[in-house]
């Protein structure tokens, strides 16, 4: 009787729990390739730029992992403009987007981010900085690039959203923003473009078809497969590039947990001194500081 209640609720479980969990949800939705795997931090909300907080992290292992896998994802004619999006909000994606550009600019590459959500912007939150002008301003000529592009780490540049607009997806979608990606294209190594989630509105397939590559976050446990699903086929109705899914928020613990074997492999601190805690809290009252401003 035992053995038979026990199957009888997984087998539930899987009829009526269509919420993607891991790797095996996704390969029920689509046979897009997963090109990252990120797993659940608590902490994320209050320092969601884990590659300044803990550079030596699981999780910043994990998002250097999706830059190596994103640059083989071809090899010959590698995307240059990218395209981070989601489902449905709450997966992940700003976040997923700044610790990208991160891990870009920590080889040396020339990166551009642009906070391409002009509905709920949380990218410049997120890193403290300015958010009085940026996109917009230049999409409707009030301003050029270099005057509203913020230097952040390295070589990262960060272009904000600016004014919230009354039409995002018109501008988005304008020739200007086609020329603006050109420009930035031949300045940059790396364009990315934090988008909206696509089945919240139209502004991610208006942007995936003016960029070389899109990636879809997945937040685990946040969305079901048929809305994943329809998120995927309305991109493949614009043709877009699809490059990967990024498993986000995977659990730690359970049957669906994700595992990272780099754990056991972090570096020693120093025999003689603390350097390595010094670095890491004064990382950590940085990113306080840029969360309360």
């Amino acid at each position: 009787m035992g053995l038979l209640l026990g199957a009888v609720v997984a087998i539930s479980r899987d009829l009526l729990d269509t919420r993607v969990r891991g790797e095996a949800d996704v390969q029920r939705v689509t046979n897009e390739p997963v090109i990252g795997a990120i797993a659940f931090d608590k902490d994320a909300p209050e320092h969601p730029l884990v590659l300044e907080i803990d550079p030596h992290s699981p999780r910043s292992e994990a998002f250097r992992a999706l830059r190596t896998n994103l640059l083989y994802v071809n090899p010959d004619d590698p995307a240059r403009t990218l395209l981070v999006t989601s489902t449905v909000p709450g997966e992940g994606k700003s976040t997923t987007s700044v610790n990208l550009a991160l891990t870009l600019a920590e080889t040396g590459a020339a990166v551009c981010l642009i906070e391409g959500d002009l509905r709920r912007p949380r990218m410049l939150e997120y890193m403290g900085l300015e958010s009085a002008a940026g996109l917009t301003d230049i999409l409707v000529g009030r301003a050029d690039p270099e005057d509203v592009m913020q230097p952040y780490v390295g070589g990262l540049q960060v272009l904000g959203c600016g004014a919230i607009p009354p039409n995002p997806s018109e501008l988005l979608g304008s020739t200007a923003m086609e020329r603006l990606l050109e420009r930035l294209s031949r300045d940059f190594d790396y364009v990315i473009i934090d988008a909206p989630p696509v089945l919240a509105v139209t502004d991610a397939a208006v942007l995936s078809t003016v960029v070389d590559g899109t990636m879809i976050v997945v937040g685990a446990g946040v969305v079901n497969r048929d809305p994943l699903q329809r998120a995927i086929t309305t991109l493949e109705r614009v043709d877009a590039n699809i490059l990967g899914l990024v498993l986000n928020r995977l659990p730690i613990k359970g049957p669906d947990a994700y595992s990272y074997s780099y754990e056991s492999y972090r570096p020693e601190l120093p025999v003689e001194g603390r350097e390595g805690r010094t670095v890491s809290r004064a990382a950590r009252r940085r990113a306080r500081s840029r969360a309360k401003r």
